[in-house]
């Protein structure tokens, strides 16, 4: 797995209760002897009122169809969590490299670097 890959993974709720398969991006190439990568969330779920750190990935964008989601879906880079490469159930498309710099500028704005 490396940065700007779209994957397959458990990720927990909010409440740490239960998991649920969803996707996310990679933000990270692996780190360390035991590869973890840092993911964010991804939601089918296009909300009216985005937050800053939201980033839409819109079905009509013509890059849209390297990300091997089904749907308009969005990208929320304030959920995040850190997990070894094993847990990646499969890869199923990548950020187009335009995608990753919006992703990467709002990262950059989120974390105030």
């Amino acid at each position: 797995m490396t940065k700007g890959k779209v994957v397959l993974v458990p990720f927990p709720f909010d409440d740490l209760s239960a998991t649920k398969v969803r996707p996310a991006v990679c933000l990270t190439n692996p780190i360390g002897v035991h590869r973890h990568v840092v993911l964010a969330f991804i939601t089918s779920r296009v909300p009216a009122l985005l937050a800053n750190s939201d980033l839409v990935l819109d079905i009509a964008d013509p890059d849209f169809p390297t990300t091997g989601l089904r749907v308009s879906s969005t990208l929320r880079l304030h959920r995040l969590m850190t997990v070894s490469t094993s847990i990646i159930q499969r890869e199923l498309g990548e950020l187009s490299p335009r995608m990753q710099a919006e992703a990467n500028a709002k990262l950059r704005d989120l974390f105030e670097l």
